[in-house]
């Protein structure tokens, strides 16, 4: 077994894994605070991430991957963070967030829609003015009124993210369109999108907490509706409609 700290989402924590792949995932995050909590896996955390991924694939009707244990177990580590933190008012989103001049946006989408295609775009309008939060498995913590998005190791295929906090500005729900446009939507518009790309912790007073943080993430945020056609426009016209 081996055991790090790391400070995710503001939080010392600690992780003690049967394999090395996720300390060193976690490398850049590693602090000497005392953790605030601890998570712990097994050879059954793994074997259950296997499953679990199988059944994804067999739904999916794709052929059934072979992750390696190393990183199933990294799924397993953020399960098991990502069922604690409610209770510091943290959740897990899986999403794509950018920063521009200090504030951060977030797109959530179905998986496939291009969340990953449309903050590249930002990088290349923007420049030097944009940060890649995280482009996967960012962390969002919602307290006194205000949102803030952190960067995590768990940042997709392509290893975007910075180990930074940043203002959330707003959330937009990704949608493929023939022509670039952006509306604003109300809270009962986007809490069906924002349920599903929300992790749901499978403890009930987790859970609780969770759905009130995405309360609470509506009101702290605009809440945003973007028909995108994967253009380089596209990033012009949705910053323009959120900022």
């Amino acid at each position: 077994m081996m055991t790090g700290t790391y400070r995710l989402g503001e939080l010392p924590l600690e992780i003690t894994s049967v394999h090395g792949r996720v300390q060193e995932l976690c490398r850049d995050y590693a602090c000497s605070e005392p953790p605030v909590f601890s998570v712990q896996t097994t050879e059954e955390d793994i074997a259950f991430e296997r499953e679990r991924s199988a059944e994804t694939d067999r739904l999916e009707g794709v052929s059934v991957r072979n992750f390696s244990e190393g990183y199933l177990e990294e799924l397993a580590v953020y399960r098991k963070i990502a069922e604690k933190m409610p209770f510091h008012d943290i959740m897990l989103m899986h999403g794509s967030a950018v920063a521009v001049d200090g504030e951060a946006y977030l797109f959530i989408a179905k998986s496939g829609t291009g969340k990953s295609t449309h903050t590249r775009l930002w990088r290349e309008l923007f420049g030097s003015r944009t940060m890649m939060v995280n482009d996967d498995k960012p962390l969002v913590k919602i307290r006194d009124g205000h949102a803030t998005v952190f960067g995590t190791p768990w940042d997709g295929k392509h290893r975007l993210s910075t180990n930074t906090s940043v203002p959330l500005k707003a959330v937009c729900i990704l949608t493929r369109a023939e022509t670039n446009h952006i509306e604003r939507v109300t809270a009962k518009e986007a809490l069906p999108m924002l349920l599903q790309q929300t992790y749901r912790p499978s403890d009930p007073a987790a859970l609780a907490e969770t759905l009130r943080l995405i309360d609470g993430l509506t009101e702290a945020c605009g809440l945003y509706l973007l028909g995108c056609n994967m253009d380089p426009e596209a990033a012009a016209v949705s910053y323009a409609g959120m900022r």
